[in-house]
């Protein structure tokens, strides 16, 4: 028995999870029904990779993916690098086009593995300089707020190498987001199927909580109490500082574990600050948006 997963048409943090719900049921090879699917942000495309090692692990084969038919598309997701993480988790089922992952500006990181703390430094070292270029001449924003950029980039994913236990993916975009913003961003969409905030921090978080611990307070203990599975003082500071550093340039930040999501909701924005009972995906997913100054 199959059973169809539809990847939405416009995919993003909007559309996650409905997505997500599409996935839960148990039995099956899953076909994940991605033809019509006409635009996905670098959030979605990290999700859908998270989604296939996942049913893969779990099912013990790969699930089907079909390429979406706008040829345009398709070549946007080659160009971000997706078919060519996708063919180890996935059985493609399409055209997938030929062409080289992008190095266009727009595209600041293709979709880059995560699964030690060497890809961590490759990362960053990768992105800085055209990060750089990108914040301060194209989003107007001050020439502090590269180093911050990378710091954020480093923990958002050095947070798969410490509490996902698995790998993971990383991708970096910059566009016009003329329908929700009117400005441009540049936009850090980080993914894993692994174990989840919840589990990570059961060990030295869950007893404080009692009756109340689950996978919203344990997004809440990680983001606002700095918590880590480790016990060393000063552990579990990453995510602060990420937070800190969105704040200072009006960014969002948003980060879904299990059921929960958990989002610094800026003044352009009108998101949830904490949403629990969502339909269950695994391991973690963070969304960090920096927008450009006003008149940018």
């Amino acid at each position: 028995m199959t059973r169809v997963v539809e990847v939405p048409g416009q995919f993003d943090d909007r559309t996650f999870d409905q997505f997500a719900k599409d996935m839960e049921g148990n039995g099956g090879r899953l076909l994940f029904d991605a033809h019509a699917t006409h635009w996905a942000s670098p959030y979605g495309l990290v999700g859908l990779l998270a989604a296939g090692q996942h049913a893969a692990e779990q099912g013990g084969q790969r699930p089907l993916l079909t390429v979406p038919t706008d040829r345009d598309v398709a070549q946007y997701w080659a160009r971000s690098g997706f078919f060519e993480q996708a063919a180890e988790w996935f059985e493609l089922h399409g055209k997938v086009p030929r062409v080289p992952t992008s190095q266009a500006s727009d595209v600041l990181l293709p979709i880059t593995p995560v699964r030690g703390s060497d890809d961590v430094h490759q990362v960053v070292e990768m992105i800085q300089d055209r990060s750089a270029a990108i914040l301060s001449g194209e989003l107007g924003l001050d020439v502090t707020a590269t180093m911050g950029f990378a710091m954020a980039l480093s923990e958002a994913c050095q947070n798969i190498v410490e509490h996902a236990g698995t790998s993971g993916w990383v991708a970096v975009q910059a566009y016009h987001w003329k329908r929700r913003l009117g400005r441009k961003v540049v936009v850090i969409a980080v993914a894993d199927a692994g174990v989840g905030f919840r589990r990570t921090l059961e060990a030295t978080q869950a007893a404080s909580f009692g009756d109340r611990w689950n996978d919203g307070t344990a997004l809440e203990a990680a983001l606002f109490q700095g918590a880590s599975r480790f016990r060393d003082p000063g552990r579990g500071q990453g995510l602060a500082g990420i937070t800190r550093y969105a704040n200072r340039w009006e960014g969002k930040v948003s980060l879904r574990s299990g059921t929960a999501r958990i989002t610094i909701v800026p003044s352009w924005d009108e998101d949830d600050p904490l949403i629990d009972g969502l339909p269950n995906f695994p391991g973690s997913q963070v969304l960090i948006i920096i927008p450009a100054a006003q008149g940018q």
